[in-house]
């Protein structure tokens, strides 16, 4: 019998174990661990697979022997057990038992010897039905495919427009870059249009999860990994849901959630409550927006850069830019403190890593934080509106660091005494200094 080769060190059973981890939210380092790999193998099985498993995760039905069962039988065997011992102790068949030392013995040293590993690994060779993707062996379709995903730009004379010059590098694209040009036809749009295409030739279809994999698994040989820049994400490998869901902040917990907000701060009755976000600029500047969500009234945040920005900053030291969780909550007090307690209530914010200090801004000021959910910048549309005016004084692109105290304050005023039609015409510093008459108002009339 003459030898396959070496068996590999990394059995079927591990892999799957580590894409169940994986498949779970477990980074690939962390999974590779807890499946009893080396950490380096993980992400290398990762990029391997494209971020998809390339084999099956379904559990082991029972019917064929598993690698615990050959463990017991290769003890046995070495303790000179017979065929039948050994099949009444697993509670299988003799000839089960019998096919197996014969089949799957390790033939390097020219002996049959049984050993569970390489009894293992034989399974595992004659369990897999190599199949030739659908992409790889009919050419008309893989052509259709390829033309819709990364056929070229053509003008209205049916010119050829070739777009910036792009390097493929194996990552995703990086922010601001300049991205390959190409039809860009999503895989569920190309899987559609192929029955209206192609309606009476069964051969031209395909599902849109198998481009998918065709792009990302290495060996399918259908399509070239670098066509994943065609992709509308430019993603080189994808991302398992479960590690989507886990990409909120640490900071924020259910307590802190929007959800939890007052229900007089969703209805603007009263006022004290506030949204806030950044705007940013070049090289990392940034001004903060705090804005009252029942008058408008709108304050400027001077985050400075800190000294030593631009030079090579210390591990784990604070962010340079100005604006870090402490430089944050510092100007956020600052500012917030000049008002009267009754209109500080409560803040929501985005989750940005600069609102890592909210607790500590609770204790200063008395500030209620909450933080609106992912991806739902709706949910601060007082606060959105604001920075979209604040925009016509400080573009995009532009270095915002350029700007002093002075400037922003002048800016604010600028936007407080400008007549909103929600406020009935008035402005949001009329509307806030009659809140803050009624206030006084009221104390002098309670007072004995």
């Amino acid at each position: 019998m003459r030898s396959p080769g070496r068996p590999p060190v990394n059995r079927r059973e591990e892999r799957q174990r580590f894409w169940r981890k994986i498949a779970e939210g477990m980074s690939s380092e962390d999974a590779a661990l807890a499946c009893g790999v080396s950490a380096p193998l993980g992400p290398r099985w990762f990029r391997e697979g494209g971020g998809m498993p390339p084999i099956s995760l379904a559990p082991p039905s029972g019917r064929y022997l598993s690698f615990a069962e050959r463990e017991e039988i290769a003890i046995l065997k070495a303790q000179g057990a017979g065929v039948r011992e050994i099949a009444r102790s697993l509670g299988r068949s003799p000839s089960t038992i019998s096919r197996e030392l014969r089949r799957n013995a390790a033939t390097r040293g020219g002996r049959l010897e049984y050993r569970a590993s390489t009894a293992q690994w034989h399974a595992d060779q004659r369990t897999r039905r190599p199949k030739t993707a659908k992409l790889a062996c009919n050419d008309r379709l893989r052509d259709y495919v390829q033309d819709r995903l990364a056929g070229v730009v053509t003008a209205s004379d049916g010119s050829t427009i070739e777009g910036p010059q792009t390097r493929w590098i194996g990552r995703r694209h990086g922010r601001r870059q300049d991205r390959r040009w190409a039809t860009c036809w999503s895989p569920e749009q190309i899987a559609g249009r192929l029955r209206a295409d192609f309606p009476e030739d069964e051969t031209m279809r395909i599902s849109h999860e198998a481009i998918y994999q065709a792009l990302y698994i290495q060996g399918r040989g259908a399509l070239q990994r670098e066509l994943t820049a065609c992709l509308r994400t430019g993603r080189a490998l994808r991302v398992p849901r479960a590690r989507t869901r886990q990409r909120g902040k640490k900071f924020v917990t259910e307590e802190v959630m929007i959800s939890q907000r007052p229900a007089e701060a969703g209805d603007r009755a009263v006022p004290g409550h506030w949204e806030g976000d950044l705007i940013l600029g070049l090289d990392s500047s940034a001004i903060g927006t705090l804005v009252e969500r029942t008058t408008r009234f709108t304050m400027l945040l001077h985050l400075p850069p800190m000294d030593g920005h631009g030079g090579p900053r210390a591990k784990n030291g604070p962010a340079l830019a100005g604006h870090g969780a402490e430089a944050v909550r510092d100007a956020i007090a600052t500012t917030i403190t000049t008002l009267p307690e009754r209109l500080r209530k409560s803040l929501t914010w985005d989750q940005g890593a600069e609102m890592a200090q909210h607790a500590q801004l609770r204790i200063d000021t008395g500030l209620a934080v909450y933080f609106a959910d992912p991806r739902s910048p709706w949910q601060r549309g007082t606060n959105e509106n604001t920075n979209g005016l604040l925009r016509q004084y400080f573009p995009k692109g532009t270095d915002l660091s350029r700007h002093s105290r002075r400037d922003l304050d002048a800016i604010a005023a600028t936007l407080n005494s400008r007549p909103r039609k929600t406020l009935g015409w008035r402005t949001p510093a009329e509307a806030l200094n009659d809140h803050l008459l009624s206030l006084q108002t009221s104390s002098v009339a309670t007072t004995p």
